[in-house]
């Protein structure tokens, strides 16, 4: 059985689909899986023991006519190479679609909330968590093809190599070996996902009095602007790891952190999937759907009657997180910090 997954992007949607190949192989142990992926996320995907191919899809090169004509023949040909018995589109937008579609797959599925018409290509899925949790909805789809779901798991295979540059960058970064530390995941693609820095300045100010130092991380000339300036209004600079850790190290960096916080956002979804206790910051999106799996205690959402909006940028001009006081986020450290930085 050769099984096509396609998930392109974004960062978090890929960790959130990442239990699907495992529940593929702890099914179907000869099972061929192969995912289709975008060059930002690819890493997320490399050594995992139950994906067997990965194909790389660049959307940049298909954007012209030229581009699309040049490229398109090759991309069909790798798909039809692999003989796909079942296309599994978790992306449901018009690419995955059309990628679904000339895998040449005769059974193709999709999740429950299929957009731009690409459940004219494959069937949705509406299964028993059609209102969930994200990560549950991709499940219910290869639940659909009859794979059981007994554990959920995120592989994440880190090599010693990365384990050991992390290291090093910790330490040089002002984390000596074996101290305690948080996470601070400061950015996010959406401009109205992000808490305020000054919010994360007065934070970390209280977790360098309690012996916990706070570690920003993120990437990009957005999130370096947003460590700026947290880092000029906090008493103590917190450690600054903006654009240092490839997705591999920051998984390793998120492994040793007694917690993390951020917004809706990739290195918060990370922390979840590896089980660290994660505190997300939520106002346009919803917990119900897209909270820290496996902790729905752990997100903080913003009391306005707007939230959950699921618009990038607020219309109504309000920065949607400054609601949630740093005060409530000390509140849940706390709880955290009490049951010994597990999450229940």
């Amino acid at each position: 059985m050769n099984i096509l997954i396609v998930k392109l992007s974004a960062i978090g949607d890929v960790i959130h689909a990442l239990p699907v190949s495992y529940a593929i192989k702890e099914t179907f142990p000869s099972a061929r899986v192969t995912w289709v992926v975008e060059p930002p996320a690819r890493e997320l995907l490399v050594d995992n023991p139950y994906i067997d191919e990965i194909l790389l899809f660049e959307k940049k090169k298909f954007k012209s006519l030229g581009g699309f004509l040049k490229n398109f023949g090759p991309m069909r040909k790798k798909l039809r190479e692999g003989h796909f018995g079942i296309a599994l589109d978790l992306q449901g937008l018009g690419k995955s679609a059309a990628l679904a579609y000339f895998s040449g797959a005769p059974r193709r599925l999709g999740t429950c909330n299929m957009r731009e018409m690409s459940d004219k290509v494959s069937i949705p899925v509406r299964g028993p968590h059609a209102n969930g949790h994200i990560v549950e909805r991709y499940l219910d789809v290869v639940r659909e093809i009859g794979c059981r779901v007994d554990t959920v798991k995120f592989p994440m295979v880190v090599s010693e190599k990365d384990e050991k540059i992390t290291k090093e960058l910790l330490v040089r970064g002002g984390v000596p070996e074996n101290a305690d530390y948080a996470v601070l995941a400061v950015g996010a693609n959406w401009p109205n996902k992000r808490w305020p820095t000054a919010s994360y300045a007065a934070l970390a100010d209280w977790l360098y009095d309690r012996k916990i130092i706070p570690v920003l991380v993120g990437g990009g000339a957005v999130d370096e602007s947003l460590a700026a300036e947290i880092m000029a209004q906090a008493e103590i600079p917190p450690v600054e790891l903006i654009g240092k850790t490839s997705l591999k190290q920051l998984a390793a960096v998120l492994r040793g952190a007694r917690f993390a916080i951020g917004g809706d956002t990739g290195p918060v979804h990370l922390s979840a999937g590896l089980g660290r206790p994660t505190i997300m910051l939520m106002g346009p999106t919803d917990a119900n759907r897209n909270g820290p799996y496996g902790q729905p205690q752990n997100a903080i959402e913003v009391s306005r009657a707007c939230r959950w909006c699921w618009k990038r940028a607020c219309p109504k001009g309000i920065d949607c997180l400054a609601s949630i006081t740093v005060q409530m986020v000390k509140e849940k450290i706390s709880e955290i910090l009490a049951e010994g930085g597990k999450p229940s």
